[in-house]
């Protein structure tokens, strides 16, 4: 087979590959904005089942939830032109929608990459797709609940006290919240990825404790570039639970080292 067939051969491959995650997320998100979750109550147990519903669908009901249970009090959530309650709903289903799909995402990439890897680092890839799935959802999960509504206080705190009344657009809050969630789903995988690349060879445990100086910088310098603001203060949200994840790889690996020696004995 020639070169240029094999590229052509890789580039189809790619597209079909692209395309399933494609349609998955697509079938997500069309079912996130056509559909309303409706409760219905059965031997005293609340249960949901979805309708067909695409104004009140289940993006809007999420961007319901999220107002009530993100914003502050003090704050209301606005829109100035026609059309961004819609386009907010969108961001929200193209994120459920990436949640959703993530094992089908994962399975693709992870095909695609695998013929230019060795055995024993598509064993590595392998074993932590799932956690990484999960690790994924902690760290949305982590960043709404014990993060965000924190911030968002923090930040219009000032407003209050200079006696401003704020309003929030529904477009730059989905796109904040939003924003946190990916940058916490996604360095919620640095202690996987520092594992994957201990194990697959590329490093050794040694390896972190010897750059865990550059590590925090950075790590610092990710937290300013990804926070939406210059007040150098949110991105530590972001920052002291990435340092903490670090040291918590760096321990976990070296831990596994030292049992492996004492069984190698």
């Amino acid at each position: 087979m020639s070169e240029i067939q094999e590229i052509t051969q890789h580039l189809n491959e790619l597209r079909t590959r692209i395309l399933r995650i494609v349609i998955s997320v697509g079938i997500v998100i069309a079912f996130i904005l056509s559909f309303h979750f409706t409760s219905i109550e059965f031997a005293g147990v609340t249960l949901y089942y979805p309708e067909p519903n695409p104004l009140n669908n289940i993006a809007a009901q999420i961007a319901n939830q999220m107002k009530i249970q993100l914003v502050p009090e003090s704050v209301a959530l606005i829109q100035t032109a026609p059309g961004q309650a819609f386009f907010a709903q969108i961001y929200i289903a193209a994120l459920v929608g990436i949640v959703v799909s993530m094992p089908i995402i994962v399975r693709e990439l992870s095909g695609f990459i695998a013929p230019a890897l060795e055995e024993r680092e598509i064993k590595v890839g392998r074993s932590v797709t799932i956690p990484a799935v999960g690790l994924f959802a902690i760290g949305c999960v982590f960043s709404y609940f014990m993060v965000i509504p924190y911030l968002l206080d923090f930040l219009y705190q000032y407003g209050e006290s200079a006696g401003i009344i704020t309003f929030l657009n529904i477009v730059d809050f989905v796109t904040f919240v939003l924003q946190f969630l990916l940058a916490f789903g996604i360095s919620f995988q640095l202690p996987l990825v520092m594992y994957a690349a201990t194990v697959s060879g590329l490093t050794d445990s040694s390896f972190w404790r010897k750059n865990i100086r550059y590590a925090i910088v950075a790590i610092v310098v990710f937290g300013a570039i990804i926070t939406p603001d210059g007040s150098g203060v949110t991105m530590w949200f972001i920052s002291v639970p990435m340092i903490a994840l670090y040291l918590a790889g760096m321990a976990v690996i070296e831990r596994k080292q030292r049992q492996s020696r004492i069984l190698n004995t």
